[in-house]
């Protein structure tokens, strides 16, 4: 194999080509530091958090890839990933994954010791994850658990102390976001899943599906409308909630046949969803 062709591996591994889950995983995190901050955060506290999220989302998708590649090369979507393919080896994942959650580390360290522990339980979550798709039912909560982490991370960073209430609210409201945006995700690999014996959201929601999501979606909304109420964040942020509540809307229309096609656009429209709500907090503190 040549160089350019195992360069191009590894990049497929840490999803490069896919800047989308990162985008997802970062927007949560500038929302709480523009709020943990009443504003824009500190510059080297944003390069931190942009560069370590960029790391762990890589290293997640590396052990991600190796928890499911007994499972990846039966699944019409994973089955070009580098190891069903043979492109890399079960240990060069592990060697990947390893040495971006150390680059990661190695940034957290900048922070201060209580952002560093909550480092330690985030780093728990995303590699809990992969491994819970084999008994648990809803393994997309996990996900949001792991993804929404950020959250408090931001907060301790910028304040050096636990999250207030505040930082929790936004937490879970970015958790059930993920749980949404993550069954449009499933409902594209149902039936390969179904037979695999995985768990998944789309799964355990059945033809309720599109009601659960919406259903998450109202309760995320809701919980960040108690949010900007509390924080007095302004009419630019409620139009970012309505604009939010109107890309929700397209979701479902995307998503109403419940074919693959949709639910995978009805999940990347959500990258517009983060930008929309970073931008309304973003005015609403300039």
């Amino acid at each position: 194999m040549s160089t350019a062709t195992r360069r191009a591996a590894y990049w497929q591994l840490v999803r490069g080509d896919r800047p989308v889950g990162f985008l997802l995983l970062l927007w949560p995190t500038l929302w709480a530091l523009w709020l943990a901050s009443n504003g824009p955060p500190p510059g080297r506290l944003l390069a931190i958090f942009i560069a370590g999220t960029w790391l762990m989302r890589a290293a997640g998708c590396a052990i991600n890839d190796y928890a499911d590649r007994h499972f990846d090369g039966h699944v019409e979507r994973t089955k070009g990933r580098p190891l069903p393919t043979g492109a890399l080896r079960a240990q060069e994942a592990l060697a990947v994954a390893a040495v971006l959650a150390l680059g990661a580390a190695t940034l957290v360290a900048l922070t201060n010791l209580l952002t560093m522990a909550l480092a330690v339980v985030g780093a728990a979550l995303a590699a809990l994850y992969p491994f819970t798709k084999r008994w648990f039912r809803a393994p997309q909560l996990v996900l949001g658990a792991a993804f929404a982490w950020g959250v408090p991370m931001a907060y301790s960073a910028v304040q050096n102390s636990l999250p207030p209430p505040q930082a929790w609210g936004l937490y879970v409201a970015v958790l059930l976001w993920v749980v949404s945006y993550d069954t449009f995700y499933a409902m594209v690999d149902r039936e390969d899943d179904r037979a695999l014996g995985i768990g998944s959201t789309a799964l355990w929601f059945e033809r309720a599906d599109l009601l659960c999501t919406a259903l998450l979606q109202l309760s995320m909304l809701t919980l960040l409308g108690l949010l900007g109420y509390r924080a007095a964040l302004g009419g630019a942020y409620s139009a970012a909630l309505v604009a939010t509540a109107a890309l929700f809307s397209y979701q479902h229309w995307l998503a109403r046949r419940r074919d693959g096609p949709g639910c995978l656009r009805a999940f990347l429209n959500n990258h517009w969803v983060g930008a929309v709500v970073f931008v309304g907090l973003a005015v609403a503190l300039a």
